[in-house]
């Protein structure tokens, strides 16, 4: 069953359509994050390593296709993404366009510490079949993860087990003869080992509170201190580029008379077959790297490297060092140590026990950049990003 979060019609705004050409990347934005927010927290904490990139290809189109690691969300993702765009120096052109579930723009939960439009501001493009398409037809190099939320919320039980995989990425990749690289995140399950799923409870959290799971038992110290909703345990990620799929091949192996057009059942027994490779060099690469998950040693030596931004690298600082830079782009600087504490003193917030509705206020009640107020619904809605970017009425430019 799909995991997904159901909202409203009258909660979700709808962007108007437009054929002009729209890119909500923004690179300054998304440049200045990586270095000053991403990159202490990479190196201090998580640690990251791309074995085989070599194997990648510099221009698209292409598809990465990454594995999640269960209740690693957000970093799995953050981390690659950093990765990659790091690899390519960080210019617009060498960005991966990552398609994302519309689940993590609509709600507050699902974005990073709360950051408006943070997915799509970073290169994300909501996933519709349409515009995954497009992304292709543009040359693009895509990040997809097959699982979708399911893999986010597997759980510590379920470790390194692939779910189900969506067919979109087969059927456009045998269309546009694309090659598919799987990417394997090794050690992310580590990022948070005291969280197990369970689809009961994950369906009660997607109707009230709009959060696709509860991991159990850290979850519950998440609804006392928010802070914790975005802990990670130190694990030492390392990605690994398997090898490269010729889905077409695939396709023909599956049964299919025409594997530029395939019919559904040759997709759906194609996806399975790649699910099944992917799986079997996952495993692989977890025996190969995935021992040392700590490696503590290491990580005592990248904090003491990480002198003078130390509080930007563990997770209690991450709620501070993320939403005061966003802030800090909409607001002149302090006039003094003590005004800069002063000013941000909601997000203590995050740190008291049961301080959600603390920080709900604080959004409403504040003026931009710390909140909305004076602010109309839409206004909102499209700040925040709570709203489906569909790219056949607002296109990307070409590249």
């Amino acid at each position: 069953m799909r995991l997904g979060i159901h909202l409203p019609a009258s909660s979700v705004y709808t962007a108007p359509a437009s054929q002009e050409t729209h890119d909500p990347f923004d690179p300054e934005w998304a440049r200045s994050i990586v270095t000053k927010c991403i990159a202490p927290m990479l190196e201090g904490w998580l640690r990251p390593t791309l074995v085989g990139a070599e194997r990648i290809p510099d221009e698209g189109p292409m598809i990465l296709a990454a594995n999640h690691s269960g209740n690693a969300f957000p970093y799995d993702g953050i981390a690659l993404d950093a990765l990659l765009w790091e690899r390519g120096g960080l210019t617009p052109a060498s960005k991966f366009r990552t398609v994302y579930e519309h689940e993590l723009s609509l709600t507050w939960w699902m974005r990073p510490f709360g950051i408006d439009d943070f997915w799509r501001r970073g290169g994300g493009v909501d996933m519709t079949f349409d515009n995954f398409d497009r992304l292709l037809r543009r040359g693009d190099r895509v990040l997809y993860f097959p699982e979708g939320v399911p893999g986010i919320g597997k759980g510590f039980n379920h470790r390194y087990e692939l779910q189900y995989f969506h067919t979109s990425f087969v059927r456009l990749a045998a269309r546009h003869g694309v090659p598919v690289v799987p990417m394997h995140i090794v050690n992310g399950e580590w990022i948070h080992p005291f969280g197990y799923t369970f689809r009961r409870l994950d369906a009660i959290m997607q109707r009230i509170w709009m959060v696709p799971f509860l991991p159990l038992p850290i979850g519950l110290l998440a609804i006392v201190f928010p802070w914790f909703w975005f802990f990670a345990f130190p694990a030492r990620l390392v990605f690994v580029v398997g090898t490269p799929i010729d889905v077409r091949a695939v396709l023909r192996e599956a049964g299919a008379l025409h594997p530029h057009d395939p019919d559904d059942n040759s997709v759906r027994r194609a996806a399975g077959r790649i699910r099944k490779r992917m799986q079997r060099e996952l495993s692989e690469a977890v025996e190969r790297h995935g021992m040392k998950r700590y490696d503590f040693p290491g990580l005592f030596r990248a904090l003491r490297a990480s002198r003078g931004r130390r509080w930007r690298s563990v997770p209690p600082g991450w709620p501070l060092s993320f939403i005061r830079h966003e802030r800090d782009l909409g607001r002149p600087p302090a006039r003094g140590r003590l005004h800069a504490i002063l000013r941000d003193l909601d997000l203590l917030a995050f740190y008291i026990p049961f301080g959600w509705p603390l920080l709900t206020l604080s959004r409403m009640w504040r003026r931009p950049p710390c909140g909305y107020r004076g602010s109309s619904r839409e206004e909102r809605a499209m700040k925040q990003g709570r709203f489906v970017w569909k790219m056949a009425d607002r296109p990307l430019p070409p590249r």
